[in-house]
């Protein structure tokens, strides 16, 4: 047997097919965001993900990432700020609605604007106001490392859940 250090440096090809992969990586709960930011023309950009995570607490960061093909893609690459809105179990419209193809995704939205100039999701759970410190290529995404200028949230609010291609509430064992 050869000893982890010697193996190859390639990863093999995998055993399963992409609709095997999203049916497994479904089965992680998540929580929802809206990530929201301002277009280089001032246009208001956001969009539902639920691909978000710490990274350090000193300085503070925290992670999520996109499509490379996303429509949105050339706003958060270019942009110096971004909000990320963890959702409240009462937004689960607005999760829909921002991972939807819809024109105006803030149209009839209660938002504010943020210091850096990115909306803020009036009644989300936790708000996380960040400077896009650095951006990593990887596969079909981009993975997007924020320094977390800002945080705020809302005690009490329940989170909103997403397991399985489904909603959920928080639920108390």
């Amino acid at each position: 047997m050869t000893p982890p250090s010697q193996a190859a440096a390639r990863a093999r090809s995998p055993s399963f097919s992409s609709v095997e992969f999203r049916a497994a990586l479904g089965m992680f709960a998540t929580g929802v965001t809206i990530v929201t930011a301002r277009g280089a023309d001032g246009t208001l950009v956001g969009l539902t993900a639920n691909s978000f995570n710490s990274v350090s607490l000193s300085p503070p960061l925290v992670l999520w990432s996109l499509a490379r093909r996303a429509g949105s893609m050339p706003a958060f690459r270019a942009g110096s700020h971004y909000a990320i809105n963890i959702l409240a179990a009462d937004q689960h419209a607005l999760a829909e609605r921002f991972a939807s193809k819809v024109g105006d995704r803030f149209a009839g939205v209660a938002w504010r604007e943020g210091t850096a100039g990115a909306p803020l999701i009036e009644g989300a759970a936790a708000v996380f106001e960040c400077f896009n410190r650095s951006r990593y290529e990887e596969g079909d995404h981009v993975i997007f490392v924020g320094e977390v200028e800002r945080c705020t949230h809302r005690a009490g609010a329940q989170p909103l859940i997403f397991h399985g291609g489904r909603y959920y509430t928080e639920l108390p064992l």
